[in-house]
């Protein structure tokens, strides 16, 4: 068949370029409209946060409550008593909605123990656990848009019984060691009550002023003692004291501090986790 010319094209190309044409158009159209639900879906993203599918909006951390540092820290290994301490960046007006922002969970469906909140100045906050964390444990703390992941070791239990003179240490449950000791005498008496581990000093110098005894005066003293761990920031201390060894396990003759033999403050010094619970039994 036969094709009628017009200016250099068929009748069949024009129909082919007008199709094209037609072609292009709408796929220029249909580039400009996913572009525009582009930038639609950027501008929601940027609103609302970027969601996994099936999870509702959540705001951000609010400014008023953010964190500069969790205490422990990611990694470190405590005893079972360990408080946390939240650090905020600033001083908090509203506490309780402080303590409202802090989450914590335990590992392997662990259970969190009951505990209560003590502010230590107006932007320092700690939990300090009512009985025990799980030991061997991981746990998680999460609080302003801050988060720390540490364990917890084996439950390392230091018992002092001042009447038996006695120090007796359990692990999981178990006792492993009971050790003669020698607690304050009654002008010093060592405090009654339940502690934890506050820090471990290989070598600590103790000196009488410190809690109002002149070095001058009879009861004075200032010694360096070895394998110190401590119990109170008022100065209570297990350590070692040879020089009480003939007393302990018969007498009280500290200053308040739980004295044991160099033998047995090493052994402890080396057990023992900060965080660990210290019972002080009349």
């Amino acid at each position: 068949m036969q094709q009628r010319l017009v200016a250099g094209h068929s009748q069949m190309d024009s129909l082919d370029y007008l199709c094209w044409s037609l072609f292009e158009g709408m796929e220029a159209l249909r580039r400009a409209l996913q572009y525009v639900l582009v930038l639609v879906g950027v501008g929601i993203v940027a609103m609302v946060g970027w969601l996994p599918a099936g999870q509702a909006a959540l705001p951000g951390p609010d400014p008023d409550l953010a964190v500069s540092a969790i205490s422990p820290s990611s990694g470190e290994v405590v005893g079972v008593g360990m408080p946390v301490t939240v650090t905020f960046t600033k001083p908090i007006a509203n506490r309780t909605a402080a303590e409202q922002s802090i989450t914590m969970s335990v590992g392997n469906n662990g259970k969190v123990p009951t505990g209560h909140f003590t502010w230590m100045s107006d932007d320092v906050l700690q939990f300090t656990p009512d009985s025990f964390w799980p030991a061997h444990s991981s746990i998680s703390v999460s609080a302003g848009g801050f988060k720390t992941d540490f364990d917890s070791a084996a439950a390392t239990m230091g018992v002092a019984n001042i009447s038996a003179h006695t120090f007796t240490v359990s692990i999981d449950g178990q006792v492993v060691r009971t050790m003669p000791a020698s607690m304050g005498k009654p002008k010093h008496p060592t405090p009654v009550g339940s502690f934890t581990a506050l820090e471990k000093d290989k070598s600590v110098v103790m000196d009488s002023r410190t809690i109002g005894i002149p070095l001058s005066d009879p009861e004075g003293y200032r010694l360096t003692v070895a394998d110190a761990v401590r119990v109170t920031w008022g100065g209570v201390f297990v350590h070692s004291a040879p020089w009480s060894v003939g007393s302990q396990g018969n007498a009280n003759v500290s200053h308040g501090c739980i004295n044991l033999s160099p033998d047995n403050a090493a052994w402890y010094f080396n057990t023992v986790n900060i965080g660990d619970p210290i019972i002080v039994e009349a």
